[in-house]
């Protein structure tokens, strides 16, 4: 009956009317975290987003994975429950946690019913606090992880992420697989997966957003209650990636009909002045699905692939421009000379109509993005985490119409460098070697 209740909120939260307008407060517990809050009293639960900047990037010399598989080990059990035991009790509560971890953050997505509150925060509070890390726990999920790192030895797309990521950024540690390596893992001890846990689980780097049932002051004691007895700090945070990709191509042979190809080069903060020109460019260019300069050039035009796109990806200490796209291999070459010419044409700026039908498409689709409560909720920690600004949500789409031609075409002259544009090919391509 519990779990009933819970998914019918979940099913009230995910039908509430797209909102153009959201009413952010920020508040400050009594021991001084902080958090975003939406106050949202018409269905009884809350949604919780936490992040820790410093993902698997704090992986220590030689435990690589240790963040991922702690992440993983951390509803396996805590204080006096072992992983079943605590796993019943999240289900008699028809509480919902999840945790994950990249590069630059772990995540804990939780969300409550109003009347489980209380309980349902001490056991999320068990978890990050007190986990168990049972050796047995460990074990198990170590399997797991060692599973989905052999999945990835013969997946042309994990293949191919990694050689770029390794090229782009050789001395740090962005470099390395999230999930470690199949030797890294198998040596990591439950000492390397408590003192990941202390590396990153820590009060100041932590972002809370809150959306749903709950008042200021009763998040401000939560968090408190959920929080406060972890350390304020721990393992230093990385520097600078300074990246070091050489342009041309780099196939690696794998035996598939088709070749998966990923192509960038360096990319642009996030803090940049010019990344909301930057981001409505690449929209145009490669990000806006089947409207996109790439999508009508290279599938609907040519034929050469099911779908290509590009995104931005600024991360904590890089920045990357990328794309992706999947083809025969008699026609990657064809795609990759395609990719090349339009990453060039780009570069020379776009068409006042282009600019003008993508604003009105990206101010269009925005509210739509507020379509749930723990939707919202990632969205205000990721806007603390940009340090955006807690009017973003509000400004956002001021500051997209305040993109002129001639700041898309600056900025496209900036950042798309064909000259500087690295390919990675996993696959057996016809006509096109390597260069690298």
């Amino acid at each position: 009956m519990m779990r009933l209740a819970l998914a019918f909120a979940l099913a009230l939260g995910a039908a509430l009317p797209a909102r153009a307008a959201v009413d952010v407060q920020e508040v400050t517990s009594p021991d001084g975290i902080d958090a975003w809050l939406v106050e949202d009293h018409t269905i009884p639960f809350t949604a919780l987003e936490i992040r820790f900047r410093g993902g698997t990037a704090l992986d220590r010399p030689g435990k690589g994975g240790a963040v991922n598989l702690m992440t993983a080990l951390i509803e396996e059990g805590a204080a006096d429950r072992d992983a079943q035991a605590f796993a019943l009790a999240r289900e008699e509560l028809a509480a919902s946690y999840s945790f994950d971890a990249n590069d630059d953050a772990i995540s804990v997505s939780a969300r409550f019913l109003t009347e489980n509150r209380d309980a349902a925060v001490n056991l999320l509070r068990d978890a990050l606090v007190e986990p168990r890390f049972d050796q047995d726990a460990v074990d198990r999920v170590r399997d797991q992880v060692l599973s989905i790192i052999a999945s990835d030895l013969n997946d042309p797309g994990a293949i191919a992420s990694r050689a770029f990521m390794d090229e782009a950024f050789p001395d740090h540690p962005y470099s390395a697989p999230n999930n470690g390596t199949a030797e890294s893992v198998t040596d990591l001890t439950r000492e390397d997966i408590v003192e990941a846990h202390r590396d990153t689980f820590v009060t100041d780097r932590v972002y809370v957003g809150a959306v749903g049932d709950i008042t200021p002051e009763a998040l401000g004691e939560l968090l408190d209650d959920l929080l406060g007895d972890l350390p304020r700090t721990g393992g230093d945070l990385p520097g600078e990636a300074v990246y070091s990709a050489e342009p041309g191509v780099d196939i690696i042979e794998f035996d598939t009909p088709q070749s998966m190809i990923l192509f960038g080069h360096k990319g642009i903060a996030r803090d940049d002045p010019d990344f909301m020109a930057a981001y409505i460019l690449n929209e145009m260019f490669g990000g806006g699905g089947f409207n996109s300069r790439l999508m009508e050039e290279v599938r609907v035009e040519r034929g050469l692939t099911y779908g290509i796109g590009t995104w931005l990806q600024p991360m904590e200490n890089g920045a990357l421009l990328m794309g992706q796209a999947a083809s025969a291999n008699a026609s990657t070459a064809e795609t990759v000379e395609v990719v090349s010419d339009e990453w060039a044409r780009v570069a020379e700026g776009v068409s006042e109509e282009e600019l003008a039908e993508i604003k009105t498409y990206l101010t269009g689709a925005y509210p739509l993005r507020f379509d749930g409560n723990s939707t919202i909720a990632s969205i205000l920690v990721g806007m603390q985490m940009d340090d955006l600004g807690i009017d973003y949500i509000e400004t956002r789409n001021d500051q997209i119409e305040a993109v002129t031609l001639d700041d898309i075409a600056r900025v496209a002259e900036r950042i798309y460098r064909p000259d500087d544009l690295s390919f990675t090919i996993v696959g057996q391509p016809d006509g096109i070697e390597a260069t690298n």
